[in-house]
């Protein structure tokens, strides 16, 4: 078993906490990559795609950096330290969660001084070391399917949220995959769902800590 970061936001952290977000994509292969490459075959088992350079042919695999069935990931989110326990316990500390506010005690190793952390501020989740995070999960399964190919069903295990009204406007049999796609854009950019990219697959389960 192997344990990677990986990124959330604030939205999707919450989601995962209220167990309606299982799933997550991620871009496995950029269109603007020079000497487009595009999917021959996917091997489950080992989580890898294998490819084809589409200038001369040459053939090669790629594999998920998001790990396979079995792996774990530990989410990175913003969060910030405060000191708690003064000089008598210099490495006691609370961490500031800020997707949902809380606050949990913890110890930090020797190679942190949580003293130098008097102020409150958000600090970016690409920073957030392994001993802060509190959430971590199993990856039960990895494929790779094209963005616009999700369905009903997986959108909403995106975790994507949405207004009834939204929910009317946009119709009940396709409100998820209207949502995720808002949902993409805001994170990719304008127009990146119509570039329709081939994406990661990643599905999981919680892991009790």
């Amino acid at each position: 078993m192997t344990e990677r970061p990986i990124l959330f936001s604030a939205p999707m952290v919450r989601a995962i906490l209220a167990r309606t977000k299982t799933q997550t994509r991620r871009v496995a292969i950029k269109s603007s990559t020079p000497g487009l490459v595009v999917p021959c075959d996917f091997d489950a088992a080992e989580a890898k795609l294998e490819l084809e350079n589409t200038y001369n042919g040459i053939r090669y695999w790629k594999v998920c950096p998001y790990g396979n069935n079995g792996d774990r990931l530990w989410v990175r989110e913003a969060f910030d330290f405060l000191p708690s326990g003064g000089l008598d316990e210099p490495q006691a500390c609370e961490i500031v969660y800020w997707a949902t506010g809380s606050h949990e005690p913890r110890s930090a190793p020797s190679g942190y001084n949580p003293m130098i952390y008097g102020h409150e501020k958000v600090r970016p989740s690409i920073h957030m070391p392994r001993w802060a995070s509190r959430i971590t999960l199993e990856v039960t399964g990895v494929r790779v399917e094209r963005l616009q190919d999700i369905s009903e069903a997986d959108a909403m295990a995106e975790g994507v949220h949405y207004s009834l009204l939204e929910k009317i406007q946009a119709g009940q049999d396709r409100w998820a995959r209207h949502a995720y796609k808002k949902l993409w854009e805001s994170i990719h950019g304008p127009g990146s769902w119509d570039l329709n990219p081939w994406v990661w697959v990643v599905e999981f389960k919680g892991v009790a800590q």
